[in-house]
């Protein structure tokens, strides 16, 4: 394998998170160093650093060149904080830049930053995907926050000569998901009938295991330099699709059956669901040519293999 033994010094955050559990698992990060304030299971290289808080940390980036950063304050969907935008700046744009501030300073080559493609905008039309140049359209404070940070860690990145590598990912899927994907799958168990077959929408995803090797790629390769990356399995599904592709995945049968849209959108907005309905029915593609053609990268792992790792329980 090209990556293993990667002779670099690592620095990550979010490794408790999600996407960074998985990432510590890797053989390539097994010796990176962790920061955060919670030291992930099972990953003995941790420094206990809040990048939010600390004003001068430099020396963690002792010998570092490569940071990357996962640490983040996620879309939360019932957002009863007083002040949500702030606290999502607090964390993912006024942390963000701390950390790459500090990074910058001490001599790191490369910061790579897992933005969102929600920078983007909430849909797209259809027959029409995002792409990297597209103008920003981000509409609640997750991905404002997010695109302000992409924002100052360019204006970083020319300040003090540290390449910057952003990649925007959909909604990241794999064993331990949580969220609305941990929704969907709970929705597959019941024995039901599922009324969705009237979408006829598509919606890029991207598996946890192929965002990793994007992010591995993305280490050293000379390409990667001062770049945006949109990422996805580069396999759209409509809603009912992934529905049955994943029921089939976990061993179930997929009761799907047609029901007017018009009564769909009613039935949601009675029980004051209609994010839920937009989420559902809408697309929301990703163009990946530009990282596909840049990297000489393709995603490795099938769609399927990805939703069969959905139903294995974390150990």
């Amino acid at each position: 394998m090209r990556f293993h033994n990667f002779p670099y010094k690592i620095v990550i955050t979010g490794g408790t998170g999600f996407l960074g559990s998985h990432l510590l698992k890797n053989e390539v990060f097994k010796d990176a160093l962790a920061i955060g304030r919670t030291q992930p299971q099972k990953h003995q290289n941790f420094k206990n650093v809040s990048f939010i808080i600390n004003k001068n940390f430099t020396k963690i980036f002792d010998k570092t060149e490569v940071v990357l950063h996962l640490a983040a304050r996620n879309h939360v969907m019932n957002d009863f904080h007083k002040d949500p935008i702030n606290e999502y700046r607090r964390v993912n744009t006024l942390g963000t830049l701390n950390l790459a501030k500090q990074a910058a300073i001490a001599g790191v080559k490369r910061f790579i930053f897992v933005s969102t493609i929600k920078v983007l905008g909430e849909k797209t039309e259809p027959g029409i995907a995002f792409k990297k140049d597209d103008i920003t359209n981000p509409q609640d404070p997750y991905s404002v926050s997010k695109y302000e940070a992409e924002k100052g860690l360019k204006l970083i990145g020319k300040n003090y000569g540290m390449e910057i590598v952003i990649i925007r990912p959909p909604l990241i899927y794999g064993q331990g998901v949580k969220g609305n994907f941990a929704n969907l799958i709970k929705l597959v168990k019941l024995p039901i009938p599922i009324p969705l077959g009237s979408i006829k929408n598509k919606r890029s995803l991207v598996s946890v295991e192929n965002l990793i090797d994007l992010i591995i790629t993305c280490l050293d390769h000379p390409n990667a330099k001062n770049q945006t990356f949109l990422v996805s399995d580069d396999d759209d599904m409509s809603t009912p699709l992934l529905f049955s592709r994943l029921a089939e995945a976990g061993g179930y049968n997929a009761n799907i059956i047609y029901f007017p849209l018009i009564l769909l959108y009613i039935f949601f907005r009675s029980f004051s669901k209609l994010k839920v309905f937009d989420r559902l029915s809408s697309s929301m593609c990703v163009d990946i040519e530009h990282t596909k053609s840049e990297l000489n990268w393709k995603p490795p792992f099938k769609v399927k293999e990805s939703l069969i790792n959905c139903w294995i329980k974390d150990t």
